[in-house]
């Protein structure tokens, strides 16, 4: 057999297959209309089909809907399916889109039939089709099609708002799942704050899109946070207090603990330690609060602005960053004694904060007073520093 004979056999079993599809659906319907289900006993006929064809209860119903659609509005689409001229799957979409017309009359329902019918439509697969399906109000009734997209975006955002829900869920394994829902301007409200958080940090960055994506949600949470202007949760500003034991700070051993109860280790506990939303409170062997970070550890006021004068924004090589989205960074950490000096800090943004505190990269000052960050040795045996382009001499 040679390949168009291939292909032209697989067209006509197809299209058998389609014929078939609309004979079933022709008996379908005649069962529906004869009771046949009731008299066997079943509470309904989707029931009924469920039982005896040994499909899901949705297939059934799918099944009764299209039929009587095809019996009714859209005869000329089930002339079409038992011809072989679209399958089952478009048939489904000119069927719902006529079905929805029907407030219109049964005139508009068949000129919209008629123009999804027509050679340019059915040569479309579903998802084309269903757009096209979308507009063939326009097409058939201008004068309605305005109305009705009005009518439609009203339902549409009253259900986006009677449905909007966010849910996070812990599953155990340190991983928290988001899920929920959001009306387009809600989504739009946190796309045009997250998108500009969400391209590669320079060309070291090797987090996928979603990652980025990721990591920006939580960076502009976090700019938020350090911002002071959320309202006040129980008579004090948002925020976050975690706790470790000194003796495991220092061996890097143990984990330390966020108010809500979520174990963090130490690596963590030193990197959060710089941001401002965040209050560490380090611990004795016996529990006793030893220290409860306030403002002398953070880069604020003058130490800042020549932490950005210097730097420019976060100093890692290649990225561009904003100061803005930069916390100061202990070289040394505050939690182990570094001090809140230019000598000891460097502006970081969020992602390479991170990469900073749990990779082999590490920060220093050099000897002309600006940042070189020394890559891992797997990059380079000798680890020679590096520089943002701002540092390089010329």
């Amino acid at each position: 057999m040679s390949d168009n004979e291939l292909s032209g056999e697989l067209l006509q079993v197809w299209a058998a297959e389609q014929a078939i599809v609309a004979r079933r659906l022709g008996l379908v319907r005649e069962i529906d209309g004869r009771g046949l289900a009731g008299r066997e006993g079943a509470t309904s006929a989707a029931v009924w089909l469920r039982d005896r064809l040994r499909v899901t209860i949705h297939s059934a119903r799918q099944m009764l809907s299209l039929a009587a659609v095809l019996d009714g509005p859209c005869e000329a689409t089930g002339a079409a399916l038992a011809d072989g001229v679209v399958n089952v799957q478009q048939a489904r979409v000119i069927a719902d889109a006529v079905n929805d017309l029907g407030e219109h009359g049964p005139a508009v329902q068949a000129k919209a039939e008629q123009v999804l019918l027509h050679p340019d439509c059915v040569v479309l697969e579903p998802v084309s089709l269903k757009v096209a399906a979308d507009h063939v109000l326009e097409h058939v009734a201008p004068e309605l099609a305005e109305e009705k997209q009005r009518r439609d975006l009203e339902a549409a955002e009253r259900r986006a708002a009677r449905d909007r829900a966010f849910t996070m869920s812990p599953d155990g394994t340190g991983r928290v799942r988001l899920s929920g829902w959001l009306g387009h301007e809600a989504a739009a409200i946190i796309n045009a704050a997250i998108d500009p958080l969400c391209a590669p940090a320079g060309k070291h960055d090797d987090r996928t899109a979603t990652q980025r994506r990721a990591d920006a949600l939580t960076e502009a949470c976090r700019l938020t946070l350090a911002a002071g202007e959320l309202p006040e949760n129980g008579g004090d500003r948002p925020q976050l207090v975690l706790t470790m034991r000194h003796d495991d700070l220092l061996a890097r051993i143990g984990h330390g603990m966020l108010d809500t109860g979520q174990p963090l280790t130490p690596d963590t506990v030193r990197r959060i330690a710089c941001q401002a939303n965040i209050i560490p409170a380090v611990l004795n062997t016996t529990g006793q609060v030893l220290d409860l970070g306030r403002q002398r550890r953070l880069f604020t006021g003058p130490i800042r602005r020549a932490l950005i004068l210097r730097d420019g924004g976060c100093a890692f090589p290649g990225c561009d960053r904003p100061p803005r989205w930069c916390d100061g960074h202990h070289i040394l950490s505050w939690l182990l004694g570094g001090a809140t000096r230019l000598d000891n800090a460097v502006l970081l943004c969020g992602h390479h904060h991170r990469l900073i505190h749990h990779s082999e990269w590490e920060v220093r000052i050099g000897p002309d007073g600006l940042p070189e960050f020394l890559p891992p040795s797997y990059m380079d045996p000798l680890r020679r520093p590096l520089r943002h382009h701002r540092h390089r001499r010329p």
